[in-house]
């Protein structure tokens, strides 16, 4: 008696055909090659039709797109490698808008006069140059101070005195800026803490230092 090979063949991803959709996985593209053999159109259309809404369900963040039924239209032509003869309720895209390269975003390039205060600040030194002289452009000076000791002291652990974040202000404005005198900053409680963002630095040392405090409570 001849022995039977039982063997079963296993096919890994890595030697089957690459996809050109990856979040639709491979059984949607399975279903796309059959689809092209369907010899009638108006068949053919209606099973297209059946593939498109298979593929929402696969994919559901392409809701957050506009347009985003045009969008499953046309990753069903990018599946079928722009060979797809059907009738669709959106034109067929072209092959050629795959290729163009998006357009490049025009970065800022100028240096950050200090790193440690972010080029934000600078756009916000910027707005308040330009107001008049008030108790209003005050106010603001005064907000804007408060706000730079923060980020000072988020990247500088020492203390830092009103008059230095006054003069960097000055500094940054280019001078259009004239702090006003006798301007006083808030005091910073000893307890107060500066953590970098992503860092939530103290975060559990204070909920810990909750717990105890509700214990004491509790007596």
């Amino acid at each position: 008696m001849e022995a039977r090979d039982n063997t079963i063949k296993l096919f890994y991803n890595t030697e089957r055909e690459k996809l050109q959709m990856p979040e639709y996985g491979r059984n949607i593209l399975i279903m796309v090659e059959r689809l092209k053999t369907i010899p009638d159109k108006a068949k053919r259309s209606e099973q297209a039709r059946a593939v498109v809404k298979s593929m929402e369900v696969l994919n559901p963040q392409v809701h957050q797109q506009e347009n985003y039924e045009q969008k499953l239209w046309d990753h069903l032509y990018m599946i079928a490698g722009y060979d797809l003869d059907i009738d669709s309720p959106y034109p067929a895209p072209l092959p050629e808008a795959k290729a163009t390269r998006p357009m490049v975003i025009p970065l800022d390039k100028a240096p950050v006069k200090a790193n440690h205060y972010g080029r934000n600040i600078e756009s916000i030194i910027d707005l308040i140059a330009g107001e008049p002289e008030g108790e209003v452009k005050t106010a603001m000076i005064r907000s804007l101070a408060i706000y730079m000791r923060q980020q000072y002291l988020i990247w500088n652990k020492d203390s830092v005195a009103d008059e230095t974040i006054f003069s960097d202000i000055e500094k940054l404005s280019d001078y259009r800026i004239k702090v006003p005198e006798g301007l006083e900053l808030s005091k910073i409680s000893q307890d107060s803490t500066f953590s970098r963002p992503g860092l939530n630095l103290g975060m559990g040392q204070n909920r810990k230092g909750g717990k105890r405090n509700n214990r004491k409570n509790r007596k």
